[in-house]
């Protein structure tokens, strides 16, 4: 093969089949990094939670009684079980469905039941197991052993979104896909737009594609184009590492995190916001988000098709476009530096 320059070559298929790979990524970034949850204002009173999964990670985010929100791993300190339901809900008593041990809402354990003769059990040593929390204009982010504050991993986020007043939009409706595919294989597919003429015909039809641009930025990448007449979109779209995304349309957004839970699975988490909330631009609210979950959906079947093929043993390392995947080569170097950190640490450990 001839080529002018060094081409940039995509990862090698194990990246995204090996569930040793999908095990050190989750010690090296799942756990370290911070996740964004969606809108903070949907736990404002006291009681309210969101329970959820972080790559195979179970946290809860509660707001006490006391008015303080604090985040929790999700599992019982008697035997392991999970204290609350995946979702959002109202919690009065953190009570155990296992055995009935009973936690207070700052995670103290108030309760054992059935545990011997009172004082066999030193109550004060069994809390719940505390995360890190960090709220950013309006949006949630929890983190199990953050390697870096909040701020520091938003990069320059502020900066791309600076005119846009995310903190006052309204959260009008959540969304939940899953995907047969490595969180990484729909992440080069959501941080290029090589694929918008082959996958998504509508959305081709309403932007400037020839002038669509792909930046990496400090721990995002952006990507916008020109809007033709009759798109929803803003020209904007955004992605933050390690696995969430942020766009812009007039009067609004959406939000997702990208979740892997296992090697070759993967759910997406989006939250819908808007400026108005009234009755009045209901429709067009629903438009907005039908037309965004149609575009999300077109990626699946390319994306699952891709997966199996890396699965395969078929597939060799191809290289990557200098204009459109230069964002694609930017978050696999991330993966790939983050994963030889974990590599040298282990060999620091064993030396």
């Amino acid at each position: 093969m001839r080529t002018g320059v060094s081409a940039l070559l995509n990862l090698e298929p194990a990246f995204y089949v090996d569930a040793a790979v999908y095990a050190r990524e989750r010690e090296r970034i799942f756990r370290r990094c911070w996740q964004m949850l969606g809108p903070a204002a949907r736990l404002a009173e006291p009681g309210r939670f969101l329970a959820v999964d972080l790559a195979g990670w179970k946290l809860f985010v509660l707001r006490g009684r006391d008015g303080v929100l604090r985040a929790f791993h999700n599992v019982c300190r008697h035997r392991g079980a999970q204290l609350l339901a995946e979702g959002r809900g109202s919690c009065q008593v953190l009570r155990c469905p296992y055995h009935n041990w009973v936690y207070a809402h700052d995670g103290a354990l108030r309760q054992a039941p059935y545990f011997g003769e009172p004082g066999a059990l030193a109550l004060e040593d069994w809390p719940l197991l505390s995360a890190a929390l960090g709220e950013w204009r309006g949006l949630l982010f929890v983190a199990i052993d953050p390697q870096e504050p909040l701020e520091a991993q938003l990069g320059e986020l502020g900066e791309e979104i600076a005119e846009h007043p995310i903190e006052t939009y309204g959260a009008v409706d959540e969304r939940r896909f899953e995907m047969r595919c490595n969180w990484k294989t729909y992440t080069d597919n959501f941080v290029e737009g090589y694929h918008i003429p082959g996958i998504h015909p509508g959305f081709m039809k309403v932007i400037e594609f020839e002038r669509f641009e792909t930046v990496a930025r400090r721990n995002l990448v952006r990507m916008s184009s020109p809007q033709r007449g009759g798109s929803i979109y803003g020209g904007k779209w955004l992605w933050m590492w390690p696995n969430w995304t942020l766009s812009v349309f007039p009067g609004g957004m959406n939000t997702s995190r990208i979740n892997p839970t296992a090697a070759d699975r993967t759910e997406l988490h989006y939250d819908f916001y808007f400026a108005d909330v009234s009755a009045a631009t209901a429709a067009e609210r629903a438009r907005t988000i039908e037309v965004n979950c149609g575009i999300v959906r077109e990626d699946f079947g390319i994306c699952e098709g891709t997966q199996q093929n890396y699965a395969s043993g078929a597939y060799r390392p191809g290289p990557l476009s200098p204009r459109h995947e230069q964002s694609v080569a930017y978050f696999q170097s991330r993966v790939r530096a983050a994963l030889a950190a974990d590599a040298a640490e282990r060999r620091d450990q064993n030396a």
